[in-house]
């Protein structure tokens, strides 16, 4: 496409960085003792900066949580030269692009992660351009959204750790825990849910369960109503990630809310699930689908399902597609990520406010340059 009068700006280059974030500590939750996974030590993250010819910056970022890093960086090192010329405002057309370009190892997955970091970066820049938050961008519903913590409550932290954690959390002024379950022996999470249920009554915060795609539909439904006493906000993928059926079935079978959604990798299959009825809570996740730009096609058709919404993870790009989300949302704070960025979010009252920097409002920070093992600019 030849550039017409209504380009104002071109992308002049664009940098791709590899930066592995160390975690304080081992963490692991149900598919660690079920023997699916090892515990979780570090966590690879795809920085995109694209900085165009007028002299504004994007920044974006993707992540893949055990293998899958290094496979994200390459595909981003190999496309990211398409950018290179391009009007940073045509970000559709820029997403389709890109996408095309590696359609032969998919339309969903690693491939649109690669290119979610780019998408991201080019969201930010043009809420940059025009001197707004993101959140004031897309049209805000409101200015803080309903906020829980959920690094305090895995299953490798014992539970006087865990009940501590979610006072601190209480004090910290957000409103609401998630601890794991789907341990082999169900007996002992209704025991750890039960003793979180009662430290955390006077603080008057919620309380939400994540099995991680643990448990069969048979168990799923037992568990589902042996948790109804304790007033769940939700219940987090009782079952695999795709059981779209399954999930359907659970949501109209108990009281207690149903949430999913978080491993799915493309807008289709969000249709389904959201066609399926399989979610109160759908939780889309940016960086998975493939960037802002799909996000924002799935916030479509929640809305127009009358389903709410709570986004899984990094929560500096959440927090503003929450806060553009017709039906009262939830979004997730993981202080891990704090260290990545000069910024913090402020939470208060039970919420996260929406900051008033421009664009997604963050920035690089030393720490994570230095912990950058892989860098290259076009």
């Amino acid at each position: 496409m030849q550039r017409g009068e209504a380009s104002l700006d071109r992308i002049a280059s664009v940098t791709v960085s590899q930066v592995v974030l160390p975690l304080r500590a081992a963490i692991s939750d149900a598919k660690v003792l079920t023997g699916r996974q090892k515990p979780l030590t570090e966590i690879p993250f795809l920085f995109a900066e694209i900085r165009t010819e007028s002299g504004l910056e994007g920044v974006g970022y993707s992540y893949s949580k055990r293998a899958g890093g290094d496979g994200q960086y390459a595909h981003a090192r190999e496309i990211a030269p398409e950018l290179i010329g391009e009007d940073p405002s045509d970000i559709q057309r820029i997403w389709t692009k890109l996408v095309w370009r590696g359609a032969s190892v998919g339309r969903s997955g690693l491939a649109v992660q690669a290119i979610a970091a780019f998408d991201i970066a080019l969201w930010d820049l043009k809420a940059k351009r025009a001197g707004l938050p993101l959140a004031k961008l897309l049209g805000a519903h409101r200015d803080s959204v309903a906020c829980y913590n959920t690094s305090g409550g895995f299953l490798s932290s014992s539970i006087e750790e865990v009940i501590e954690n979610a006072h601190a959390t209480a004090a910290n002024g957000i409103g609401g825990v998630k601890i794991k379950v789907g341990q082999p022996d169900t007996r002992i999470d209704l025991k750890r849910v039960a003793a979180v249920k009662d430290a955390i009554g006077e603080d008057g915060i919620a309380l939400m369960v994540d099995a991680n795609q643990q448990w069969d539909r048979s168990t799923a439904v037992r568990m589902g109503r042996a948790l109804e006493e304790f007033e769940l906000t939700w219940i987090e993928e009782p079952l695999d990630a795709y059981d779209a059926e399954g999930h359907a079935d659970l949501a109209r079978e108990l009281a207690t809310p149903i949430a999913t959604g978080e491993m799915l990798t493309s807008v289709a299959e969000h249709a389904e699930l959201i066609r399926h009825r399989s979610a109160d809570f759908i939780q889309p996740d940016a960086p998975r689908v493939g960037g802002i730009t799909p996000f924002l096609k799935i916030m479509a058709m929640g809305e127009a399902a009358n389903v709410r919404m709570a986004p899984h993870y990094v929560m500096e790009i959440h927090l503003h597609l929450a806060a553009a989300y017709e039906h009262d949302p939830w979004v997730e704070h993981f202080d891990w990520l704090e260290p990545l960025f000069d910024e913090r979010l402020e939470t208060r009252g039970g919420r996260m406010v929406v900051p008033s920097r421009p664009g997604l409002g963050v920035s690089i920070s030393g720490q994570a340059r230095a912990w950058t093992t892989a860098t290259e600019t076009c």
